[in-house]
């Protein structure tokens, strides 16, 4: 039996911050635009993004990183156990 391999995949987010509602407001080139009702204070808009993303892709909490960009609108975000098609279906689907 083979190892599991860790899938993992990285996307680019621009967050709106203190949106009237969270949701993914289309996408530009390679980069999301997630509207997030929270205000960017104290990393209340990363929390709601990291939340947001890891509901929308089904994945746990734990599995979502920011790991550029924490204290800007432009973040790249690193999704475990996804491919980046699997990702990108599940963000771009409707729901």
């Amino acid at each position: 039996m083979m190892g599991e391999v860790e899938t993992e995949a990285l996307i680019r987010v621009k967050v709106i911050p203190r949106s009237s509602r969270t949701e993914i407001a289309g996408k530009e080139k390679d980069i999301y635009r997630v509207k997030i009702t929270d205000p960017p204070v104290e990393g209340k808009a990363n929390k709601a993004l990291v939340k947001f993303l890891s509901e929308k892709v089904g994945v746990p909490r734990g599995d979502v990183e920011i790991i550029s960009g924490k204290t800007g609108r432009l973040k790249t975000v690193r999704i475990r156990g996804l491919t980046a098609a699997g990702i990108a279906q599940a963000l771009e689907a409707k729901r």
